[in-house]
């Protein structure tokens, strides 16, 4: 299962990079937002920091706009890839998209059904949204599992990606599953390296070579 860094933070998807477990980074309008650094601006300097999937969601709601938002975004850097929320307008975007060979990521999934609606479209990936089927109350692993389990079952390419990700166990759960890929805030990303047996293993054996030499 491959890693993505879910961020618009330029310093920490150049932290993560540096480890070399990056594979791609998502980004959303909210993860923009909040770092109050223009869209377009952002997007590039991370296209030329992560050679990998690059999601960018487009603003829009209706099909035509979505479509000329798209086209602008991709223009940006070629691994830029598209984010689409499903819905109607949002499928009919996505089968446009695929037409015209530009890769998309259907977004806001939340069941099994939508996740195939999106790879029948032609998405290159589907995120559900593992996180927030768990905060209210559903088990968001279980959707996942479907999702993989009927895309294995007709051997559909569609990559899956498991997102909206609260906790390290999330990523494990979903490399367990079999999901593609998990894109990982920041925080888990450096909650998954720690373990207090690694930190008090690595103060022992300091321990040890200074008490013998």
């Amino acid at each position: 299962m491959q890693i993505f860094i879910d961020s618009a933070n330029i310093e920490e998807i150049r932290e993560a990079a540096a480890l070399g477990v990056i594979a791609g980074v998502t980004t959303n309008p909210s993860l923009i937002a909040k770092e109050k650094r223009d869209y377009r601006e952002t997007l590039g300097i991370i296209s030329g920091m992560v050679d990998g999937p690059i999601s960018a969601e487009v603003l829009s709601t209706d099909f035509k706009a979505m479509l000329d938002e798209a086209q602008s975004l991709q223009a940006i850097h070629p691994n830029i890839n598209i984010k689409v929320p499903i819905s109607a307008e949002g499928l009919r975007t996505i089968t446009e998209l695929a037409r015209r060979g530009i890769k998309t990521n259907c977004t806001l999934v939340f069941s099994a059904g939508q996740a195939l609606l999106a790879a029948r479209a032609g998405a290159t990936f589907v995120s559900p949204f593992v996180g927030r089927l768990d905060d209210i109350s559903n088990d968001g692993l279980a959707v996942l599992n479907d999702i993989v389990t009927i895309y294995n079952n007709y051997a559909i390419d569609t990559q899956v990606i498991s997102a909206s990700i609260r906790h390290p166990m999330h990523v494990v759960e979903s490399a367990r599953i079999g999901a593609d890929i998990a894109t990982v805030p920041y925080k888990i990303i450096m909650q998954l390296i720690q373990h207090p047996l690694t930190e008090r293993g690595i103060e022992k054996f300091l321990q040890d070579y200074q008490a013998a030499f």
